[in-house]
């Protein structure tokens, strides 16, 4: 076989074999909106108890991502840039979370929270109610999500470039100036894609709410009316309703994610996120 037949049939399998990864992508959520239909998504939207849901997984969402981006950035910068015993089994560690069961992690912070153990007793003491409540939602999504930031922190910290932070400290930055003006936006574009990431990761969570969380009661700062994650909802409704009630409210959830995600890349294209074209190109 000569190479011009040798390189179309090359990429005739690779197109085959990418088809059929995105057509799996794409065929069950293309299904939920045949099946909910126009109606069932408005029908859906104009449920009450489904949009607070919706309400309360966005608002946890948004403090479990601030919370991963500040504890998960400073490790990623230690990992990227120190050598030290341990290392290794640290970033095992930080890969742990996404290998264990949901429903494991779930209870592992049941039994780490529980009212007799020293963490539960201090939580209480500080007012801070952890069982169905934000606080063990936030949990639940720091644990399963904050890998990824501090896995593309790492890789955002290697590979920025160090002739620049010796260029703004041979003109008198101070090693946290360089770092804040200089190694920090250098890296900013892959903690943006980690924090992306870990918002997806927490939003579909399912096992880790079942056991710790599983229906909220109002605490701060979730002042509204006792709910449960937009992904409890829908497994609750399923349970209840079968397909026929569900179909609709998980088109509806789907639908709010691809919004986030076409509007992060359309600011991400657009240049407003950062130099160089964007956050995640």
């Amino acid at each position: 076989m000569d190479a011009g037949p040798a390189r179309v049939a090359r990429r005739l399998i690779a197109g085959l074999l990418s088809a059929s990864l995105i057509a799996l992508f794409v065929l069950p959520v293309a299904v939920l909106f045949v099946y909910a239909g126009g109606g069932g998504l408005l029908g859906a939207a104009r449920n009450a108890g489904f949009r607070v849901s919706i309400e309360f997984t966005l608002l946890s969402s948004a403090i479990a991502v601030a919370a991963g981006l500040a504890t998960g950035v400073p490790l990623g910068y230690v990992l990227a840039r120190y050598r030290f015993p341990g290392r290794t089994a640290l970033e095992s560690f930080v890969l742990l979370p996404v290998a264990v069961p949901h429903l494991v992690v779930g209870i592992g912070l049941l039994l780490l929270f529980e009212p007799t153990a020293p963490l539960g007793r201090l939580s209480r003491a500080l007012g801070v109610p952890v069982f169905d409540s934000i606080a063990g939602v936030v949990l639940v999504m720091l644990y399963v999500g904050a890998s990824y930031v501090v896995l593309t922190a790492e890789l955002a910290f290697r590979s920025a470039s160090s002739g620049a932070v010796d260029a703004a400290r041979s003109l008198g930055a101070s090693p946290t100036e360089a770092f804040l003006t200089v190694t920090l936006p250098q890296a900013a574009r892959g903690i943006a894609t980690g924090a992306l990431l870990m918002w997806a990761r927490g939003v579909s969570e399912v096992g880790g709410f079942l056991i710790l969380a599983y229906y909220v009661t109002p605490s701060p700062p979730w002042s509204g009316p006792g709910t449960s994650t937009a992904s409890v909802y829908i497994y609750n409704l399923y349970g209840i309703e079968g397909l026929p009630g569900t179909t609709s409210a998980a088109a509806l959830l789907v639908l709010v994610a691809l919004a986030i995600f076409v509007g992060v890349r359309l600011i991400d294209r657009s240049g407003l996120a950062g130099p160089r074209g964007g956050w995640l190109s």
